[in-house]
Protein backbone atom coordinates (compact mmCIF):
# COMPACT_ATOMS: atom_id res chain seq x y z
CA UNK A 1 0.00 0.00 0.00
CA UNK A 2 3.01 2.32 0.43
CA UNK A 3 3.16 2.87 -3.34
CA UNK A 4 -0.48 3.93 -3.65
CA UNK A 5 -1.29 7.45 -4.85
CA UNK A 6 -4.40 9.03 -3.35
CA UNK A 7 -6.16 11.60 -5.55
CA UNK A 8 -8.82 14.03 -4.33
CA UNK A 9 -10.95 15.48 -7.15
CA UNK A 10 -12.52 18.71 -5.97
CA UNK A 11 -16.18 19.40 -6.58
CA UNK A 12 -15.28 22.73 -8.17
CA UNK A 13 -13.71 20.83 -11.08
CA UNK A 14 -16.95 19.03 -11.96
CA UNK A 15 -17.70 19.56 -15.63
CA UNK A 16 -13.96 19.43 -16.34
CA UNK A 17 -13.47 15.86 -15.23
CA UNK A 18 -12.74 14.09 -18.49
CA UNK A 19 -9.11 15.33 -18.82
CA UNK A 20 -8.47 14.42 -15.18
CA UNK A 21 -10.04 11.00 -15.65
CA UNK A 22 -8.04 10.48 -18.84
CA UNK A 23 -4.90 11.06 -16.77
CA UNK A 24 -6.15 8.59 -14.16
CA UNK A 25 -6.71 5.90 -16.79
CA UNK A 26 -3.30 6.59 -18.37
CA UNK A 27 -1.61 6.23 -14.98
CA UNK A 28 -3.45 3.01 -14.22
CA UNK A 29 -2.33 1.58 -17.55
CA UNK A 30 1.26 2.45 -16.55
CA UNK A 31 0.83 0.26 -13.49
CA UNK A 32 0.14 2.94 -10.87
CA UNK A 33 -2.07 1.97 -7.93
CA UNK A 34 -4.60 4.75 -7.39
CA UNK A 35 -7.34 5.62 -4.92
CA UNK A 36 -9.72 8.44 -5.87
CA UNK A 37 -11.81 10.49 -3.45
CA UNK A 38 -14.22 12.95 -5.00
CA UNK A 39 -16.21 15.93 -3.86
CA UNK A 40 -19.23 17.42 -5.52
CA UNK A 41 -20.10 20.43 -3.43
CA UNK A 42 -21.38 22.50 -6.34
CA UNK A 43 -23.59 19.68 -7.52
CA UNK A 44 -24.94 19.19 -3.99
CA UNK A 45 -25.69 22.92 -3.66
CA UNK A 46 -27.54 22.85 -6.98
CA UNK A 47 -29.74 19.96 -5.83
CA UNK A 48 -30.34 21.54 -2.41
CA UNK A 49 -31.42 24.75 -4.15
CA UNK A 50 -33.90 22.77 -6.24
CA UNK A 51 -35.48 21.62 -2.97
CA UNK A 52 -35.46 25.11 -1.48
CA UNK A 53 -32.85 24.19 1.13
CA UNK A 54 -30.39 26.95 2.01
CA UNK A 55 -26.69 26.10 2.21
CA UNK A 56 -24.50 27.44 5.01
CA UNK A 57 -20.77 26.91 5.54
CA UNK A 58 -18.49 27.28 8.58
CA UNK A 59 -14.73 27.32 7.83
CA UNK A 60 -15.32 25.42 4.59
CA UNK A 61 -17.64 22.82 6.18
CA UNK A 62 -21.28 22.47 5.05
CA UNK A 63 -23.86 22.55 7.86
CA UNK A 64 -25.92 19.37 7.40
CA UNK A 65 -29.41 18.69 8.76
CA UNK A 66 -31.45 15.54 8.03
CA UNK A 67 -33.08 16.78 4.78
CA UNK A 68 -29.68 17.97 3.53
CA UNK A 69 -28.07 14.66 4.47
CA UNK A 70 -30.54 12.71 2.35
CA UNK A 71 -29.81 14.83 -0.73
CA UNK A 72 -26.04 14.81 -0.09
CA UNK A 73 -26.05 11.03 0.18
CA UNK A 74 -28.07 10.63 -3.02
CA UNK A 75 -25.98 13.09 -5.03
CA UNK A 76 -22.49 12.19 -3.81
CA UNK A 77 -23.03 8.46 -3.27
CA UNK A 78 -25.09 8.11 -6.43
CA UNK A 79 -24.98 10.57 -9.31
CA UNK A 80 -21.52 12.11 -8.78
CA UNK A 81 -19.82 8.83 -7.92
CA UNK A 82 -21.30 6.85 -10.77
CA UNK A 83 -20.56 9.55 -13.35
CA UNK A 84 -16.88 9.34 -12.45
CA UNK A 85 -16.80 5.54 -12.38
CA UNK A 86 -18.68 5.23 -15.68
CA UNK A 87 -16.32 7.69 -17.37
CA UNK A 88 -13.18 5.91 -16.14
CA UNK A 89 -14.54 2.57 -17.35
CA UNK A 90 -15.57 4.07 -20.70
CA UNK A 91 -12.02 5.35 -21.18
CA UNK A 92 -10.59 1.85 -20.72
CA UNK A 93 -9.84 1.98 -17.02
CA UNK A 94 -11.05 -0.32 -14.26
CA UNK A 95 -12.88 1.45 -11.44
CA UNK A 96 -15.35 0.57 -8.69
CA UNK A 97 -17.49 3.18 -6.94
CA UNK A 98 -17.88 2.93 -3.17
CA UNK A 99 -18.53 5.22 -0.21
CA UNK A 100 -17.10 5.35 3.27
CA UNK A 101 -20.05 3.22 4.37
CA UNK A 102 -19.09 0.24 2.20
CA UNK A 103 -17.13 -2.36 4.12
CA UNK A 104 -17.28 0.04 7.10
CA UNK A 105 -14.38 1.76 5.37
CA UNK A 106 -14.75 5.12 7.15
CA UNK A 107 -16.08 4.88 10.72
CA UNK A 108 -16.93 8.18 12.30
CA UNK A 109 -18.75 10.26 14.89
CA UNK A 110 -20.27 13.75 14.85
CA UNK A 111 -17.55 16.34 14.38
CA UNK A 112 -19.30 19.33 15.90
CA UNK A 113 -22.98 19.44 16.91
CA UNK A 114 -23.23 22.96 15.46
CA UNK A 115 -22.45 21.52 12.01
CA UNK A 116 -25.18 18.89 12.25
CA UNK A 117 -24.62 15.51 10.63
CA UNK A 118 -20.99 16.12 9.65
CA UNK A 119 -18.42 13.49 10.48
CA UNK A 120 -14.96 13.33 11.92
CA UNK A 121 -13.11 10.09 11.24
CA UNK A 122 -12.38 7.74 14.13
CA UNK A 123 -11.17 4.69 12.21
CA UNK A 124 -10.37 3.69 8.63
CA UNK A 125 -10.69 -0.02 7.83
CA UNK A 126 -8.59 -0.58 4.71
CA UNK A 127 -9.72 -4.17 4.07
CA UNK A 128 -11.98 -3.28 1.14
CA UNK A 129 -9.41 -0.92 -0.40
CA UNK A 130 -6.73 -3.60 -0.23
CA UNK A 131 -9.01 -6.12 -1.95
CA UNK A 132 -9.96 -3.74 -4.76
CA UNK A 133 -6.39 -2.60 -5.36
CA UNK A 134 -5.11 -6.17 -5.34
CA UNK A 135 -7.75 -7.05 -7.95
CA UNK A 136 -6.55 -4.20 -10.17
CA UNK A 137 -9.37 -1.72 -9.63
CA UNK A 138 -9.33 1.98 -8.81
CA UNK A 139 -11.56 2.55 -5.77
CA UNK A 140 -13.57 5.75 -6.32
CA UNK A 141 -14.81 6.89 -2.91
CA UNK A 142 -17.71 9.24 -2.25
CA UNK A 143 -17.54 11.29 0.98
CA UNK A 144 -20.27 9.57 2.97
CA UNK A 145 -19.20 7.87 6.21
CA UNK A 146 -20.58 5.24 8.57
CA UNK A 147 -21.89 6.74 11.84
CA UNK A 148 -20.25 4.11 14.05
CA UNK A 149 -19.48 5.90 17.33
CA UNK A 150 -21.70 7.67 19.89
CA UNK A 151 -24.75 7.40 17.65
CA UNK A 152 -28.15 8.04 19.28
CA UNK A 153 -30.76 5.37 18.52
CA UNK A 154 -32.84 7.75 16.39
CA UNK A 155 -29.92 9.15 14.39
CA UNK A 156 -29.11 8.19 10.77
CA UNK A 157 -26.49 5.54 10.10
CA UNK A 158 -24.63 7.77 7.64
CA UNK A 159 -22.88 11.11 7.96
CA UNK A 160 -21.70 13.74 5.51
CA UNK A 161 -17.94 14.24 5.51
CA UNK A 162 -15.77 16.78 3.78
CA UNK A 163 -13.83 15.01 1.03
CA UNK A 164 -10.61 16.85 1.87
CA UNK A 165 -10.10 15.52 5.42
CA UNK A 166 -11.40 12.16 4.21
CA UNK A 167 -8.59 12.04 1.64
CA UNK A 168 -6.08 12.89 4.35
CA UNK A 169 -7.35 10.14 6.63
CA UNK A 170 -7.28 7.51 3.89
CA UNK A 171 -3.80 8.53 2.73
CA UNK A 172 -2.56 8.33 6.32
CA UNK A 173 -4.21 4.95 6.93
CA UNK A 174 -2.57 3.33 3.92
CA UNK A 175 0.69 5.30 4.24
CA UNK A 176 0.32 6.43 0.64
CA UNK A 177 3.27 7.51 -1.43
CA UNK A 178 1.54 10.75 -2.37
CA UNK A 179 -1.72 12.63 -1.78
CA UNK A 180 -2.77 15.02 -4.55
CA UNK A 181 -5.59 17.55 -4.34
CA UNK A 182 -6.96 18.65 -7.72
CA UNK A 183 -8.82 21.91 -7.23
CA UNK A 184 -9.76 25.14 -9.01
CA UNK A 185 -6.88 27.30 -7.78
CA UNK A 186 -3.18 27.32 -8.64
CA UNK A 187 -2.20 26.08 -5.19
CA UNK A 188 -1.45 27.74 -1.86
CA UNK A 189 -0.94 31.49 -2.18
CA UNK A 190 0.91 33.97 0.03
CA UNK A 191 -0.54 37.29 1.25
CA UNK A 192 0.28 38.92 -2.09
CA UNK A 193 -1.46 36.20 -4.10
CA UNK A 194 1.81 34.60 -5.23
CA UNK A 195 1.98 30.84 -5.58
CA UNK A 196 4.03 29.03 -2.92
CA UNK A 197 5.65 26.07 -4.65
CA UNK A 198 6.94 24.34 -1.50
CA UNK A 199 5.90 24.86 2.12
CA UNK A 200 6.25 22.92 5.34
CA UNK A 201 3.36 21.86 7.56
CA UNK A 202 4.50 24.51 10.06
CA UNK A 203 4.28 27.23 7.42
CA UNK A 204 0.88 25.94 6.34
CA UNK A 205 -0.45 26.23 9.90
CA UNK A 206 0.84 29.80 10.03
CA UNK A 207 -1.08 30.61 6.84
CA UNK A 208 -4.29 29.37 8.45
CA UNK A 209 -3.68 31.15 11.76
CA UNK A 210 -2.98 34.44 9.98
CA UNK A 211 -6.10 34.18 7.82
CA UNK A 212 -4.12 34.12 4.56
CA UNK A 213 -5.41 30.61 3.90
CA UNK A 214 -9.19 30.62 4.27
CA UNK A 215 -12.41 28.99 3.16
CA UNK A 216 -12.04 25.70 1.32
CA UNK A 217 -8.24 25.82 1.58
CA UNK A 218 -8.45 25.22 5.35
CA UNK A 219 -9.76 21.62 5.20
CA UNK A 220 -7.25 20.84 2.44
CA UNK A 221 -4.32 22.02 4.53
CA UNK A 222 -5.67 20.26 7.62
CA UNK A 223 -5.79 17.07 5.55
CA UNK A 224 -2.18 17.64 4.55
CA UNK A 225 -1.20 17.86 8.24
CA UNK A 226 -2.79 14.44 8.79
CA UNK A 227 -1.24 12.75 5.76
CA UNK A 228 2.18 14.38 5.35
CA UNK A 229 5.00 12.30 6.79
CA UNK A 230 8.52 11.40 5.82
CA UNK A 231 6.96 8.71 3.59
CA UNK A 232 4.01 10.69 2.20
CA UNK A 233 4.12 14.01 0.38
CA UNK A 234 1.03 16.07 -0.37
CA UNK A 235 0.33 18.42 -3.27
CA UNK A 236 -2.39 20.95 -4.06
CA UNK A 237 -2.58 21.60 -7.80
CA UNK A 238 -4.84 23.28 -10.35
CA UNK A 239 -6.96 20.49 -11.77
CA UNK A 240 -8.12 22.73 -14.63
CA UNK A 241 -4.72 22.65 -16.32
CA UNK A 242 -4.06 20.03 -19.02
CA UNK A 243 -2.49 16.86 -17.62
CA UNK A 244 -2.28 18.43 -14.16
CA UNK A 245 -2.37 15.01 -12.48
CA UNK A 246 0.33 13.41 -14.62
CA UNK A 247 2.56 16.47 -14.17
CA UNK A 248 2.06 16.38 -10.39
CA UNK A 249 3.12 12.74 -10.27
CA UNK A 250 5.84 12.56 -12.91
CA UNK A 251 7.33 16.06 -12.87
CA UNK A 252 6.57 17.25 -9.32
CA UNK A 253 6.81 20.90 -10.40
CA UNK A 254 3.21 22.14 -10.30
CA UNK A 255 1.07 23.69 -7.61
CA UNK A 256 2.13 23.57 -3.97
CA UNK A 257 3.96 20.69 -2.32
CA UNK A 258 3.58 20.37 1.47
CA UNK A 259 6.39 18.60 3.30
CA UNK A 260 6.70 17.40 6.87
CA UNK A 261 8.58 19.44 9.45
Amino acid sequence: MSKVIVIKIGGATFGQHDPILEDIVALQKKGKSLVVIHGGGNMVTEWLNRQGIETQFVRGERITDKPSLEIITAVLGGLANKQIVATINSLGGRAVGISGVDGALVQSRIANPKLGYVATVVKVDTTLLEALLKAGFIPVISPISYYAFDRPADAPLMLNINGDPLAGEIAAAIEAEKLIFLTDVAGVLDKDGKLLSIITTTQAKELIDSGIASGGMIPKLNACFKATTSKTTTCIVDGRRPHALINAIENDNTGTTIRAR
